[in-house]
């Protein structure tokens, strides 16, 4: 009975361990930073959301990796995410050490697997910006991810304090540029169609 009482809590044991383990708190400073991650943006660089695109590509720092390391990567997930000036009084985008609670980086721009060729050569892609994207400061990170989507290890376009390389996208807010320019030719329209009525009337007035 013993032995089956001891086979049972061991198997109890090792169901707990496999639900909660892929589930475990991930602290963004437990991970290393192995990831090499450029982009077109510059400081202060204004975008439009539904508009504008933007060149970003990444890639290992095989300097800094082990064998181990890598067999552990399986694909990595590229994030925009606010900058800390675009953080500020608002708690829907406040940074977490836990990577399950950080609010830092919602928006996914793309995910992509990693393989032979991916461990040294930059993969490059663009992206137009989400119509969806709210007005706000970003910086680029990445996340490379295990085989249960975990982060394991990260890069980012932006230093450590998240100031360098942070740009501006301008949501939508109802009105586009297409809207901008048709409302200004209209309204040049309505002024030279007055202009001209008025000059009309005078000439019959004379």
């Amino acid at each position: 009975m013993a032995g089956i009482r001891f086979s049972t809590v061991t198997v109890a044991l090792l169901v707990l361990f496999c639900h909660v383990g892929p589930s475990m708190a991930v602290l963004f400073a437990s991970l290393n930073k192995t990831l090499v991650v450029t982009a077109s943006p510059k400081t202060n660089d204004v975008f439009y959301a539904g508009e504008s695109k933007i060149t970003l590509s990444w890639n290992l720092n095989e300097t800094l990796l082990t064998s181990i390391q890598t067999e552990s990567y399986k694909s990595v997930k590229v994030l925009l995410c606010y900058a800390p000036v675009s953080q500020k009084d608002r708690k829907w985008r406040k940074t977490n050490p836990d990577l399950k609670k950080d609010k830092t980086c919602q928006f996914k721009i793309v995910k992509k697997p990693i393989n032979s060729t991916s461990l040294s050569s930059p993969v490059s892609f663009e992206y137009l910006v989400s119509r969806e994207i709210p007005s706000a400061f970003y910086f680029i990170r990445a996340y490379a991810l295990d085989s249960n989507d975990v982060q394991v290890a990260f890069g980012q376009t932006t230093d450590k304090n998240k100031t360098m390389n942070v740009f501006q996208i301008v949501g939508i807010s109802g009105r586009t540029k297409t809207i901008d320019i048709a409302a200004g030719v209209f309204s040049a329209f309505s002024i030279i169609t007055l202009v001209f009525f008025f000059v009309m009337e005078k000439k019959k007035r004379a």
